[in-house]
């Protein structure tokens, strides 16, 4: 019975839906409350009410009508606007998710779901152990992700169990704050960083990592190579087009899962979604890097981004070698004995970097900054002209490079001078035909100058592309990081010499692994456009090798370069191959332009946004980040507008995804670039929103 006092108070009814987890169905539960009333109080009169003894601290109230959370509880329920209408859930903010990593292994860990997404990513990343969370972010597969694998599961009446890692016991999964992982407090590395190993117990005395040895083990282990059969069915985007659908479902990293009609027990993507990989340290980062490599690996094989045959074949030699010291017993044998060296080299390098190296090292003379002149080519592309080469006398100096006809004019004019910085550097070299070209991207302001230059021979080459990369950078020759630059330059051309088959073996036969799983479909498909050829022709029988012998030779040739590589260093020369090519890090988006009557392709890189035509796939212009000034929405047309230096501007709107995620795209690489080389320090979680956010 209601006392008149009830009706007095302004009161009404609210009924609130609780979903108890240790039930198997739902209830409703009735209250009388009033406006004044806080959210706090509801959730008391709720749980007093319901009477179950058990924690509801992880419950919150979900408004199902909004679609937002009722996190604030001290503002009222008029400050909410919440009314007797108003259907409200009272259930856990922590859910189970099914995560599928990089590696294509599915985890499966409880996780915020009332969170912003940019939280639960840092959450689950301390969860499993990788560094640089911001990287990273969670994509909605599409329904052609699936498509094959669901026709070809149509035919089979067996049911698919699939290989779930379940962390459940996690700290996260608890509901309490995520552990720290091993590199915030003590900085104890969680497996060797010479073969990838998970770290020994010595080596982890003083971890608190959720993860146990064995599930170390499998996130920072490469997964085993998969069948042609099983490669074939996988999705592979066609065309820049369907490269643009795959991108439709990233989710927006201001708003929680909740918010984006993400249910329990929902299978995401977990993937590197900006690809500015920053302070790679292969001391701390096992599972990092493999996940990385493994990304990089799928985007090769499933062709999401395009390379030569020549790449192609290194790329498989990397996998081959990766492969063959996964599988190898060696690297997974685990002693105790080592522990005591591991204690010997710690205290060791303590003690050389207490003294601060060898004190009979030289200090390097940064006083005077190198210069590099020698004759190189220079093409600069125009309409209705051949690619014609013009060799000209060249000074690289500080930042700057300046041609002259000779080098008897040297001390004159240039013909011209072009300052390097914020430039794009991308690689134009064919080892096999005996091509070293770099290709300039200059900023200018309506887009970018395109010019080439040619190099005589490969030392040529890695000098004058090291030059022209930390220049790009902002940064000169003097620089410390200049001769490794022209190290890694060189080793990576060397990877690209094939040596004699005189000396290959039987190896793909002792790992019982097909060639054709480490390269791409088409290009195995290629490999047999050729043997037919060859048979029709009435090649003679060296010729007529089967298509995997022919694989299996070429790619153990390119392995001969990389064979005495440990396990993460082969890790990083294969991330650091796929991040020459060309088109890595492009993020296509269908869009149409303002003023234009067709669609066209927008391509967002880490340093740049690139148009493109969408029939023949020709960038048509280039903005680099740099030259922003300013960018912003118009929430209610849906148009991106972005303001460049010199008074340029474009804008667009998105037609294959929301507009917001191109929008967070450009935000969140200039969030990036602020980043501190400290790994202890905590996000700017504010700053990121402010970049990323300006939704209505």
């Amino acid at each position: 019975m209601l006392s008149s006092t009830d009706f007095t108070s302004a009161s009404w009814e609210l009924v609130v839906r609780v979903d108890n987890p240790n039930e198997e169905e739902q209830k409703d539960v009735t209250l009388r409350v009033s406006g004044d009333l806080h959210v706090g109080g509801v959730m008391l009169k709720l749980v007093e009410q319901i009477n179950i003894s058990q924690d509801w601290s992880d419950f919150a109230l979900w408004w199902e009508q909004k679609r937002c959370w009722l996190l604030k509880t001290h503002w009222t329920l008029d400050k909410y606007g919440v009314q007797a209408d108003a259907k409200l859930l009272f259930t856990p903010q922590h859910k189970m998710l099914r995560l599928r990593l990089p590696n294509l292994k599915m985890v499966r860990l409880r996780v915020s779901f009332s969170a912003v997404v940019f939280k639960a990513v840092s959450d689950i990343c301390k969860t499993l152990n990788i560094r640089r969370s911001e990287e990273l972010s969670l994509l909605k597969p599409s329904g052609d992700y699936f498509k094959k694998k669901k026709k070809k599961d149509k035919n089979n009446k067996e049911p698919v169990i699939e290989d779930i890692l379940n962390l459940e016991s996690s700290p996260t999964a608890s509901g309490s704050p995520a552990s720290p992982g091993l590199y915030s407090k003590t900085m104890t590395p969680v497996y060797d960083p010479v073969n990838g190993t998970p770290a020994s117990s010595t080596m982890t005395w003083f971890s608190d990592s959720p993860l146990t040895e064995q599930n170390c083990s499998i996130l920072a282990f490469s997964q085993p190579p998969q069948s042609p059969e099983a490669l074939a069915d996988m999705y592979q985007p066609r065309s820049l087009i369907d490269k643009a659908k795959l991108n439709a479902g990233w989710l927006d990293s201001s708003r929680s899962l909740m918010e984006q009609g993400i249910h329990e027990d929902e299978q995401l993507l977990l993937r590197f979604k900006y690809y500015s990989f920053f302070d790679l340290n292969p001391k701390y980062d096992a599972v990092r890097i493999n996940q990385l490599y493994e990304q990089a690996r799928w985007a090769i094989l499933l062709e999401e981004i395009d390379c030569t045959e020549e790449e192609m074949l290194i790329f498989a030699a990397l996998q081959y070698h990766i492969s063959k010291l996964s599988l190898s017993a060696e690297i997974q044998d685990f002693t105790s004995e080592s522990e005591v060296d591991e204690i010997e080299a710690a205290l060791s390098n303590l003690e050389v970097t207490l003294e601060g190296g060898k004190a009979d090292s030289p200090l390097e003379d940064i006083t005077d900054i190198p210069t590099l002149a020698d004759n190189l080519k220079l093409f600069r592309p125009k309409k209705l002209l051949l690619k014609a080469f013009k060799q000209y006398w060249f000074v690289f100096k500080d930042t700057s490079i300046a041609y002259f006809k000779n080098k008897e004019l040297e001390q004159g004019e240039p013909v011209e001078k072009l300052n390097l910085r914020g430039c794009e550097v991308v690689p134009d070299v064919n080892v096999a035909g005996r091509k070293f070209g770099i290709k300039l991207l200059i900023p200018v302001a309506d887009g970018m100058n395109e010019m080439y230059l040619r190099c005589d021979h490969e030392n040529q080459y890695a000098q004058w592309m090291a030059a022209c990369v930390l220049a790009s950078k902002g940064k000169t020759m003097a620089d410390s990081s200049y001769q490794p630059e022209v190290l890694n330059i060189l080793s990576f051309l060397r990877m690209k010499n094939r040596n004699s088959a005189s000396q290959l073996t039987s190896s793909f036969e002792k790992m019982d692994v097909n060639p054709e799983c480490f390269v791409s479909p088409r290009c195995a498909k290629k490999h047999k456009s050729k043997q037919g050829d060859y048979r029709a022709a009435g090649a003679c029988e060296e010729r007529l090798m089967s298509v995997s012998a022919q694989l299996a030779a070429r790619i153990l040739e390119a392995h001969q370069n990389v064979a005495q590589m440990p396990l993460v260093e082969a890790k990083l020369r294969f991330i650091q191959a796929w991040q020459s090519l060309p088109e890595f890090g492009l993020t296509y988006y269908l869009v149409r332009f303002k003023g234009s009557k067709k669609d066209e392709i927008l391509g967002v890189s880490y340093n740049r946004l690139i148009k493109i035509d969408a029939a023949t796939g020709i960038p048509m212009t280039t903005w680099r980040f740099t030259n922003i000034k300013q960018w912003n929405v118009n929430w209610e047309t849906r148009q991106v507008v972005i303001e460049f230096d010199q008074n340029v501007s474009t804008a667009f709107t998105c037609l294959s995804a929301d507009c917001k995620i191109v929008h967070e795209y450009i935000g969140g690489y200039i969030f990036l670039s602020t980043r501190s080389k400290d790994q202890n320090e905590t996000l700017d979680e504010d700053l990121f929103h402010k970049l990323t956010g300006g939704q209505d």
